[in-house]
């Protein structure tokens, strides 16, 4: 299906949208995007992060930002920013998913010392987006049978205060995504260029473990094979990133936010497919069940334990 169109403003030209949520907005014009950001986002930490984005030490890291015209910063209220277009991950093609290309962008990220770089640095966003994952399930529950929220509900409750945005990190001093999925990387330039990660709405100082949670937790709920994930884990060892020991078991150090952005995920498929009047999918279904076996262990049990 081709991408939905709108105007362009300054040109008139009807231009692919890119992406349309509440948290963002990206459409394309030529060989550029345009992203206006959520609502009440932060003004001193977007600044930071952009500027995080375009110094010369996240070269080859971060897709840096562009330079906007005096005046075209704030759309009814939204900070917008330009961005080089970049080719995007093939979804149709997940056998040429780039995972290796991710952990070490990763392990390279968090290897960046934070006195570097511009500050004072925000704190990474993932705990808070969990939390605001959470907060959309709470919202939706009317819509939703208690049978498919409360497993979510009892897992969430199960993790640490720092893990629900109640309390600070306990590792907090490294340089971090905070959102890493397979949709924030790209090709740049365009068409066939090195990877580089996008998105850096959430960037800031927090717990590395975070930005490696996400594959973890499709790896413990069974979505992402096996191999697959000692590829990513492995690259990312093997280019010196700090989040974990390549030569320990790195379970005790992933355990918290692997089960974090379970919550998540699976929150965020239910307040989603409350939102559009429709049964959850198997995916979908999955992350629920993983919250039950979660929300079900004995507190001592580690994270193998529910994979």
């Amino acid at each position: 299906m081709p991408a939905p169109r709108q105007p362009c403003r300054a040109c008139g030209r009807d231009e692919p949208v890119l992406a349309d949520r509440s948290d963002g907005a990206v459409v394309r014009h030529g060989t550029a995007v345009a992203k206006a950001h959520a609502p009440g986002t932060d003004p001193d930490g977007h600044r930071i992060r952009l500027a995080v984005a375009a110094h010369p030490r996240l070269a080859g890291i971060l897709l840096p930002p562009l330079p906007l015209p005096s005046g075209t910063h704030d759309v009814h209220g939204r900070p917008v920013t330009a961005w080089p277009y970049g080719t995007p991950v093939d979804p149709a093609d997940p056998d040429a998913a780039p995972w290796e290309d991710a952990a070490v962008l990763l392990a390279r990220l968090h290897s960046v010392a934070p006195g570097e770089l511009p500050g004072p640095l925000p704190p990474m966003r993932g705990p808070a987006k969990a939390a605001l994952a959470v907060a959309r399930m709470r919202a939706a529950a009317n819509d939703h049978p208690a049978a498919a929220a409360s497993p979510v509900q009892r897992a969430w409750e199960r993790l640490p205060a720092w893990a629900r945005a109640e309390a600070p990190a306990p590792r907090s001093g490294t340089l971090c995504h905070g959102d890493l999925h397979l949709g924030q990387l790209v090709r740049h330039p365009a068409p066939d260029g090195p990877w580089l990660l996008i998105d850096v709405d959430d960037l800031g100082l927090g717990d590395p473990t975070w930005d490696l949670a996400r594959p973890a937790a499709w790896y413990a709920a069974g979505l992402l094979p096996p191999e697959i994930w000692q590829r990513f884990l492995g690259a990312y060892t093997a280019a010196h990133g700090p989040a974990v020991r390549g030569d320990a078991d790195p379970w005790p150090q992933l355990d918290v936010p692997a089960r974090a952005l379970t919550v998540q995920t699976a929150a965020l498929a239910l307040a989603k497919s409350a939102a559009e009047q429709r049964d959850l999918d198997e995916v979908e279904e999955i992350m629920i069940d993983a919250c039950a076996r979660i929300a079900a262990l004995p507190p001592e049990l580690e994270f193998e334990s529910w994979s």
